[in-house]
Order: C-alpha cells, then structure tokens, then sequence
C-alpha cells in the first residue's frame, strides 16, 4: 500500500476535494471522529479554527493510502493501517476523518487528522514521517502478501515515471498524460549524451529544451506547460548542469513557446487535431459506458443501503421489546436477566454491523471488477493515442530537419488502387507538402522506413513507389 502524506493548510480547498464526485465515480464518508460538526468542510474549518490559537499554518496532516490497483482491499486492512500511521506519528485520540474514494476501478482511502493538540495549545510535531510511512507500507506489502515495488526493496529501482501531486495537476491543467510525458523526458535523458543530442531527442518528442525563469533547465510540451528537468529526471540541478552545460545560451520560454506556435501551422494543427479526434471517436463509446455503470453502480449502492437501513431499524425495534418495562422490567433487573439480554443485544447488534459491512463490501468488490475490465479496454486506447502522438511528433521533427523529403510524384497505374490511407498518415502528407487537396489512393504516404529505403536503393520498375528516375 503507497502511503503519501503531507502537512497542510486549506481547510475548505481539501474539504471539497475530498467530496469531489466529478473526479471520483464514488465517494463515501467512513468516519468523522473528534469534531462537533458532522460534515466534512465543516470538520475541517473547525480544525482551522482551534489552530488559531497557535502558530501554525499547516495544522493538518493528510494521508492517502493506496492499494494495488488490483486488489480488493477490506475496511479492515484500511482501517488497522490508519490506526498504525496515527500511533507511529503520534497523532493517537486527535481529531480524524477517512473518506474512501473510487475511481478508474481503484479504490483508495484519505485520512486526514488535527494537528492541534488541545491541552497544550500546539501542533503535534511530525518527524520523519516519511520515513515512518515508507516503514508502514512495507509491512502492509508483506502482512498483505502484495507483490512489493522494487522501489521499496532498492530505492535506486524505483519506479521513475510516479509523479508528485504537484505535477498530476499541472498534466491535467495541460491535457496530457504526465506519466507519458515524464516516461519520454528520461528517455531522451538515458540515450543522449550531449546538449545538442538531448535537445533533438525531446523535439522528436513534442518537446522543447529552454531555460526557465528560476529554475535552469526546462521542458516546454506543445500545450505550453512548463517543466523543470531536474525534477522530471530526478537528477540535482548541479548533475544537469554538467550534462548540459549552462543554461545561458538556450531560448527563453517565452521565446520556445513562440516558435512552437509558429511551428503549428495549419497543415500541422490538422494533423494533431485528427490524433485526438480519432482518439475521442474511440474512447467516446467507452466514456460513456463507464457513466452508465458508473451510474448503475451507485443506484445498486443507495438501494443496498436502503434496505439495510430498514432492516437494522427493524432488528433494533426487535431488540427492544426483549427488554420488559414496569414489574416485569423490574423483575428482569433482579433476576439479572436484564443484564444477560443487554449483553445478548449488544452482540446480536455487532454481528448485525459485521454482517452488513460484509455485503456491502461484496458488492463493491463485484463492481470493482466489472469497471476494472472496461478500464483495461479504456487504458488501451489512452496507450494507442499516446503512441499515435509521439509517432506524429517524430515525424515531423525530422521533417522539419529536412530528414524526411516530400514524396515524389507518383504517376496513375492501371493496377487496382489500394485502399485510401488513414487519416493520420493522409494528414501527416498534407503537412508534409503542404498540399491540402485530399489525398487518392496512388498518393498514399510512406512510412518512415519505406522512405528511407527510397533515398538509399533504386526500385523496380514493377514498384509502386518509384524514385524519380523512374517518373515519366
């Protein structure tokens, strides 16, 4: 189980973060503990509230713990893994709320406490936390028998495409995946060896080298966003500097992101644009399927809870009557059957909780993976977007190094024309000669080792497509 955390102000900011059902197919309040309000904006602006009477700005600790995307988690396994990070960072009897979030068929949790401690009028001290949760979330691998990330057994192995919360938002900001986008930066980074290499290497990612504002070297993606390499590659400033000397003599942000809308003419803007269109006409089927079930899914919800409500009312009311009133209530007291059917009662109630935990999880389980086999389908069209786009990047960074020349003319054959290219390729001609008629059969573009061979080697005469000492 990842466990990231941070201390943090923002009361309203986090509370309706963590109601947010627009990013999250479900939500559910689990517990509100230590607060006089019984909301979640309200907990939390209270908490702000107590901590004025202390220094301290951040005076809330938010932990989110996430499982193995595919495994189905019990309450239980959540709830003693809160109660460890609560007793290890000294938190225990303070203020809490858990919420559990759902989304892309993965179930998480947030628990956030009060840092406030009421008696002594001041923030109780975190230290080391991260290292203490690092600990945490080792043991729950092992307790778990989940299969533990290699990041965790050798920190050097870890995982290089996760990503801060931080850069999350500025992705989504951006419209772009950030794990794609961080994955192709370090990849430039591992195959180059220069300044020069590494900054061809990101153009033929979309990408652009610059020097920031304050922070050296940066990444500029063809939607604007900027990013610090330092921090994408997980290198220090001083090792960047060394690979790739000052930043002095690169173009400035302003000036990369210029050039990349002058780079955007219509012919390209075309091509990009047929990308995400063929995208969202794949996945918009998809995207609206995950709405119904989502949909579906929370009406199942609302009506299981419904009737265990009704249920629960009616076994109170059964557990009631057991108890007499008046002389027989008296006489039950004396004969201490009263005692004996309280306890009965008690334990009838817990089995009662128990029992309905059990359903509703089944039912969550169940859900979880009907929605985790369409997000398989969804997560393979994402990955055949992401793979069209950096292939059109590719292509027409080496068009515009002049490494990929306007095909030659190809004359009429009697052959049986071949089917009309795809729009992607029939756009990434057009680009490419700047011809915006739309494109027949015989014109269909040739892929990047087609024309490579055709710079090197002579065709046949029987080849479709002839260089041109074989044009009439």
């Amino acid at each position: 189980m990842i466990l990231k955390a941070s201390a943090r102000g923002g009361a309203k900011q986090l509370g309706l973060h963590l109601l947010r059902t627009d990013e999250n197919e479900h939500v559910s309040i689990h517990e509100i503990r230590g607060f006089v309000s019984g909301d979640i904006v309200g907990a939390l602006k209270e908490a702000q509230a107590v901590a004025k009477g202390t220094r301290a700005k951040q005076f809330l600790f938010s932990v989110s713990l996430n499982p193995p995307q595919d495994k189905d988690v019990s309450i239980e396994t959540f709830e003693a893994a809160i109660e460890r990070i609560e007793e290890r960072n000294g938190l225990t009897g303070q203020p809490r709320i858990i919420v559990f979030h759902e989304k892309e068929s993965r179930r998480h949790a947030h628990a956030v406490w009060s840092r406030t401690d009421i008696e002594t009028m001041t923030a109780r001290p975190l230290p080391f936390y991260k290292t203490k949760l690092r600990e945490i979330s080792k043991e729950l691998y092992l307790e778990n028998d989940w299969q533990m990330p290699r990041g965790f057994m050798d920190s050097r192995e870890a995982d290089p495409r996760n990503f801060t919360l931080a850069e999350w938002q500025q992705a989504k900001r951006g419209g772009y995946d950030p794990r794609e986008v961080k994955q192709a930066i370090q990849e430039c980074w591992a195959v180059s060896d220069s300044k020069d290499a590494f900054a061809r290497a990101l153009e033929d990612r979309g990408l652009r080298l610059a020097k920031g504002d304050r922070r050296g070297h940066v990444a500029v993606t063809h939607h604007g966003e900027v990013l610090s390499l330092a921090r994408v590659i997980g290198k220090k400033a001083k090792d960047v500097r060394a690979k790739l000397g000052e930043p002095d003599g690169l173009s400035s942000v302003d000036e990369s992101k210029a050039r990349i809308a002058s780079e955007l003419t219509p012919g390209v803007q075309r091509l990009l644009g047929e990308a995400d269109r063929k995208a969202a006409k794949a996945l918009s089927p998809l995207i609206e399927q995950r709405r119904e079930m989502t949909a579906s899914h929370r009406a199942e919800r609302e009506r299981l809870n419904s009737a265990q409500q009704a249920r629960w009312d009616a076994e109170t009311r059964e557990r009631s009557e057991r108890l007499n009133k008046g002389l027989k209530g008296l006489w039950q007291r004396l004969s201490g059957e009263h005692a004996r059917i309280v306890k009965e009662n008690q334990s009838a109630a817990m089995q009662a909780l128990q029992r309905d935990r059990e359903q509703r999880e089944r039912l969550i389980f169940a859900q979880a993976a009907e929605r985790r086999r369409l997000q398989e389908t969804i997560s393979a069209g994402r990955k055949a977007h992401a793979k069209d786009l950096a292939d059109l990047h590719r292509d027409l960074a080496r068009l515009r190094r002049g490494e990929l020349p306007a095909l030659p003319e190809q004359r009429q054959e009697r052959e049986t024309p071949r089917p009309d290219p795809p729009p992607l390729q029939q756009a990434w001609r057009q680009a490419a000669t700047g011809d915006e008629r739309p494109e027949s059969a015989s014109q269909r573009p040739s892929t990047r080792d087609r024309l490579d061979r055709l710079r090197t080697a002579p065709r046949s005469p029987r080849t479709r497509d002839r260089g041109p000492e074989h044009e009439r």
